[in-house]
C-alpha cells in the first residue's frame, strides 16, 4: 500500500507543508529508474545541502519514494533532467482523485506528476495540461497523459453499493489486494446487504483516517500497510514520511533470495487458489450431474409404460418403482413414446461420460494441489539464490516474464515506405491505439460513417506524409471496416490531436473535431 491512493491521501498533505516556500534547487539521476530531487529555500541554491530530498525509485519490479535528510550526489555518471523546473517555487502538491497519483505544482503553470501504477509508474513533466517530457521514454502512453483527465470520480455511496450487489469492488477499486482479502474474510457466508455496508463503510473511514502506518510481511513479501491486523509488523510509525522511509530502507535491506522467493511462493499461492477454486467448481458439477432421478431410469420407466402414453403428450405421469411413488415425466410432443425414452437413454449416456470426465478432471487436479504443496515445502526449506533458481527452473515453476506490451505486439503494423502504420483489432483495441498509444502528430484514419479499426500512420520528424502513404493506409482503414465491400469507401484523415474520447462513449466511438476525407478503393 506504499503506492495506495490512501496512504497518498495522508502523505500529500505532509509533503505539501515541507516543500512550502521551496524552490527546486536540483534534479538528477544517478541510478537506472531513480530520480532525485533536492529542495531549499530561494537563494540557497549554492549549498551542497537540500532541506527537502525526494527519491523516486521506478523500477518494473519495485516503484516507491524516499525522503531522505541527506543525499550525496555522485561527481560523475550522473544527470540533469526536468531542467525547465530548477529554481522555480513549489506552489503545492495536488493529489488525483482515486488515483495513485499526485504532482508537485509550480509558477508559471508547470507541474511534475509522479504517476505510480506499480510496472508503469513514471514521472511526468506538463506545462499547463500538455506533456514535455516523460522520465521513462519506454511508457509512450503518457504523452497522452492530461492533468485535467486524471481525476477519477466514483459513486460510492449506499445506493450505489446496493446497485451493485453489495460487491464493494465495483465502488472502491483503490482499496487493494490487502485491504479486499481482509473484507472477504470478515464478510465471508455474510449476504445481508446492510452489514456488508457498514463493514465497507467502516474500513473506507480507517482508511481515510488510520491510527498508524505499518510496515509488513504479508502475502509473502513486504508492505507498508494503513492496517494493524494480517501479516507480520517489521515496524511502525505515526508520521507519512517516515513511514515511507521506513518502508523503503526496509526493503531495500531484503536479500535477493527472500525477494525471489517471496515471489515464488506467490506464485505457488496463487495456482493453489486457481486449483481449489476449480475443485470446488467441479465438485458442484458433478453433484448437479449426479442428483435426482437419473435419466436411464425415466428411460426404463418410459419403456414399461408405452401403452399408458398419449399420443403427442407434452408429459406423462407413471409409477416409479425405483422409489414406490408417482412420477412426473416431461416429454417431446412431436415424437413418439419410444423416441421419447430413446433421448432420455442418451441423456443418461451423455451424462455418464460427463460423471467420468468430471471424476478425472478432480484427480488431476487433486494431484496438481499436492505437487503444489510439496514445491511449497521445497521453496520454503532451500537457503540459495542459486539453488532456488535451479529449483524453478528444473521443475518449470518460473512465472514465464510477460513480453512487454508495444505497439509492434498489441497492433497490425504494416510498413508503407518507410512509415509505420497501425491498425486496431477490435473496438476495445481501437481505444488503445487511439487514446494511450497514438502520439498527437500522427495522422489517424477511419472509414466514414461505419464502424471499422482506427489506422495510425506514425509521424517521422521532419518528414511529411507522402500521399502515397496516406493513401495506402486509407485502403487499409477501408478493408477493415463496414465498407470492406464497396467499390469505392470514403476515410477519414486527420491528426491524432483532433480526435477526442469523452466518457459517455462506447468502446472504439470517438469525436473528430477537424477532419479530410479522402475516396479509395478496399485492400488488405
Amino acid at each position: 500500500m506504499h503506492t495506495n491512493f490512501y496512504f497518498l491521501r495522508q502523505l500529500v498533505p505532509r509533503l505539501s507543508e515541507k516543500l512550502a516556500g521551496l524552490v527546486l534547487a536540483e534534479c538528477f539521476s544517478q541510478e537506472r529508474d531513480e530520480l532525485v530531487l533536492g529542495f531549499c529555500p530561494d537563494g540557497k541554491q549554492w549549498r551542497h545541502r537540500r532541506d527537502v530530498y525526494i527519491r523516486a525509485t521506478l523500477r518494473g519490479d519495485f516503484a516507491a519514494l524516499a525522503f531522505p535528510d541527506e543525499f550525496r550526489r555522485a561527481g560523475k555518471n550522473s544527470v540533469d533532467l526536468f531542467s525547465d523546473l530548477l529554481n522555480r517555487p513549489v506552489l503545492g502538491v495536488r493529489q488525483f482523485l482515486n488515483e495513485r497519483a499526485f504532482a508537485l505544482r509550480f509558477d508559471d503553470e508547470w507541474a511534475l506528476l509522479f504517476k505510480l501504477y506499480g510496472n508503469r509508474s513514471n514521472l511526468v513533466l506538463f506545462h499547463g495540461d500538455e506533456v514535455v517530457e516523460l522520465f521513462n521514454n519506454k511508457l509512450i502512453a503518457d504523452e497522452n497523459l492530461r492533468l485535467s483527465t486524471l481525476d477519477r470520480s466514483l459513486d460510492q455511496s449506499r445506493d450505489a453499493f446496493g446497485r451493485a450487489g453489495g460487491d464493494w469492488k465495483k465502488l472502491f477499486p483503490t482499496f487493494g489486494k490487502e485491504v479486499n482479502k481482509a473484507l472477504e474474510a470478515e464478510l465471508a457466508g455474510v449476504a445481508n446487504l446492510e452489514t456488508r455496508w457498514r463493514a465497507v463503510d467502516a474500513m473506507r473511514q480507517r482508511l481515510e483516517n488510520p491510527t498508524g502506518f505499518f510496515v509488513k510481511n504479508f502475502d509473502f513479501q513486504l508492505v507498508l500497510s494503513l492496517l494493524s491486523e494480517g501479516g507480520d509488523i517489521v515496524r511502525s510509525e505515526t508520521e507519512p514520511l517516515a513511514a515511507a522511509n521506513a518502508f523503503y530502507y526496509a526493503f531495500s535491506k531484503i536479500s535477493t533470495l527472500d525477494r525471489e522467493r517471496g515471489a515464488a511462493l506467490r506464485l505457488l499461492a496463487k495456482r493453489l487458489k486457481q486449483t481449489e477454486a476449480y475443485l470446488e467448481t467441479v465438485w458442484q458439477k458433478l453433484a448437479e450431474v449426479d442428483s435426482g432421478v437419473k435419466a436411464e431410469e425415466i428411460g426404463h420407466l418410459l419403456m414399461a409404460n408405452l401403452h399408458a402414453v398419449p399420443d403427442r403428450a407434452e408429459a406423462v405421469e407413471v409409477h416409479d418403482f425405483y422409489r414406490d411413488q408417482p412420477l412426473r415425466i416431461k416429454l417431446k410432443p412431436d415424437l413418439s413414446p419410444q423416441r421419447n425414452a430413446e433421448v432420455y437413454y442418451r441423456k443418461a449416456k451423455n451424462a455418464k461420460i460427463e460423471i467420468a470426465r468430471l471424476q478425472e478432471a478432480i484427480e488431476a487436479r487433486e494431484a496438481e494441489r499436492v505437487e503444489l504443496e510439496k514445491h511449497r515445502q521445497a521453496i520454503e526449506a532451500i537457503e540459495s539464490v542459486k539453488e532456488l533458481r535451479k529449483y524453478l527452473k528444473n521443475t518449470s515453476l518460473e512465472e514465464s516474464a510477460k513480453a512487454p506490451e508495444t505497439m509492434d505486439t498489441l497492433f497490425r503494423k504494416v510498413a508503407v515506405d518507410g512509415f509505420e502504420v497501425f491498425i486496431g483489432r477490435n473496438a476495445r483495441n481501437n481505444d488503445l491505439l487511439t487514446t494511450r498509444y497514438a502520439r498527437k502528430e500522427d495522422l489517424w484514419l477511419h472509414a466514414r460513417d461505419v464502424s471499422g479499426s482506427h489506422v495510425v500512420i506514425r509521424r517521422k520528424p521532419g518528414h511529411p506524409f507522402p500521399n502515397r502513404v496516406i493513401e495506402r493506409a486509407a485502403q487499409l482503414a477501408a478493408w477493415y471496416s463496414k465498407r470492406r465491400t464497396d467499390s469505392l469507401c470514403p476515410v477519414i484523415v486527420t491528426p491524432r490531436k483532433f480526435v477526442r474520447k469523452t466518457r459517455d462513449l462506447a468502446e472504439g466511438q470517438v469525436i473528430v473535431d477537424k477532419e479530410d476525407v479522402v475516396l479509395v478503393v478496399p485492400e488488405a
